[in-house]
């Protein structure tokens, strides 16, 4: 089992920032990638994802330019800095994790999911 922790949202006005943490915890043998997704209504969205094998992390065009995604290794934790929010921003925001456990099975785990709500 491996589990997921999401912290750091919360209420801001359009142009604020926030910074969401994500950790990663359990049975992990090797983490291969951890990213941020988003559902402001029916269906969830990609906004960042960043490989732990040094590879380019990616973005939704949505996002580009406001938001940056930064992983501590050792920690199995990821944060999305999100600078410039607009209200569309509003959503809640799921971190995600995929890699392979102590025994060898891949894994995709997903957190409880955090609310950000920018005002305008």
């Amino acid at each position: 089992q491996v589990q997921l922790v999401e912290s750091g949202g919360g209420f801001v006005q359009a142009g604020g920032s926030l910074r969401l943490s994500c950790t990663a915890s359990g049975s992990i043998g090797s983490v291969y990638t951890m990213g941020w997704y988003r559902q402001a209504g029916k269906q969830r969205e990609f906004v960042a994802r960043i490989p732990f094998n040094g590879m380019s992390n990616t973005y939704a065009d949505s996002v580009k330019g406001r938001f940056t995604i930064s992983a501590d290794g050792a920690k199995r934790s990821v944060y999305l800095q999100m600078n410039n929010l607009k209200p569309e921003d509003t959503a809640v925001y799921y971190c995600n994790a995929q890699g392979r456990t102590i025994d060898y099975e891949s894994f995709e785990s997903w957190g409880q999911g955090t609310q950000v709500t920018v005002s305008s």
